[in-house]
């Protein structure tokens, strides 16, 4: 299957997008890949992330016009209401209450727009500050001390942004107005956390370590992740490595990493090496507008 999206599938869609940070513009990098013609609108004061992450933000911003405005001003305001009268979409990422003292609310409706707002909570929170950390601790995703790895309820709600974009421009085909669609990042991460709920994944749950053949051992020289849940990858690695976790234990500390992800394709088993975060990238990272 290619890694590379249908890029026609939202061509001729203009979006307009004021999210700086995580989620908003990973999902308008997604729908550019998609075929979507976006305009990013910063602040004076720049996206945070260029400044944390210059290389992420080069990569999502990548094949848009950036524009630099000030939306308390009114040239500022101005020069953003001439983009949105020929906008479809228009993407934010602020709280409820400075949507509307900005006026785009009343923008939106004017120009028959499908208004997409990403927001950390709903109903009386829904001023509330928050990201993805904060989210993530709520519904127990969280292992203290250590820092999560990746942002995934920003990640996640890029994903709902882009799946609420696609269903407003539907909806808006058929009702000829203008639409609104609410990403509430909370709710993203309560959904997100059901395997923990379930029992499923915390520590010493079928998927949190409780399995031998679901599980990460050490190897001569680094680690290597296990993923034989099913009987048949299960049997064809009692057969070469070993049934219980102490001989896995033993014989996996024989080898190399490289040596036992050989032996995982060789012999049709999930067996991969871990890539230590702390280590450098070996290769470049694939583009965001080139996954899939």
């Amino acid at each position: 299957m290619s890694r590379t999206p249908d890029a026609t599938a939202v061509a001729g869609v203009g979006v307009v997008s004021l999210a700086v940070n995580l989620p908003g513009p990973l999902a308008v990098a997604r729908l550019a890949s998609m075929g979507a013609s976006a305009t990013k609108v910063e602040p004076p004061s720049g996206d945070p992330l260029q400044a944390v992450a210059p290389s992420w933000y080069e990569e999502l911003a990548a094949g848009q016009e950036v524009v630099t405005l000030d939306l308390k001003s009114p040239a500022g305001r101005s020069a953003l209401e001439t983009r949105l009268a020929v906008a479809d979409v228009l993407l934010t990422a602020m709280r409820p209450s400075a949507l509307t003292r900005l006026g785009l609310v009343d923008s939106v409706e004017r120009h028959g727009l499908v208004l997409v707002e990403v927001v950390g909570y709903d109903g009386e929170r829904s001023d509330e500050a928050g990201h993805d950390l904060t989210y993530q601790a709520v519904q127990g995703t969280l292992m203290p001390p250590t820092m999560p790895l990746v942002p995934f309820v920003d990640v996640l709600g890029a994903e709902r942004a882009v799946t609420a974009t696609l269903a407003g421009l539907r909806r808006r085909t058929s009702r000829k107005t203008a639409v609104r669609e609410r990403v509430v990042l909370d709710d993203v991460a309560f959904h997100a956390s059901a395997a923990v709920r379930h029992g499923l994944t915390r520590p010493g749950d079928v998927l949190g370590g409780g399995l031998p053949t679901y599980s990460i051992y050490a190897t001569a020289d680094g680690h290597v992740a296990v993923g034989a849940i099913e009987p048949h990858f299960a049997r064809r690695l009692a057969d070469a490595v070993g049934r219980t976790r102490e001989e896995l234990i033993a014989r996996f500390g024989t080898e190399s990493s490289a040596h036992w992800e050989s032996l995982g394709r060789s012999l049709d088993i999930p067996l991969v090496a871990v890539q230590d975060p702390r280590a450098a990238v070996p290769d470049p990272p694939v583009p965001f507008h080139n996954l899939g």
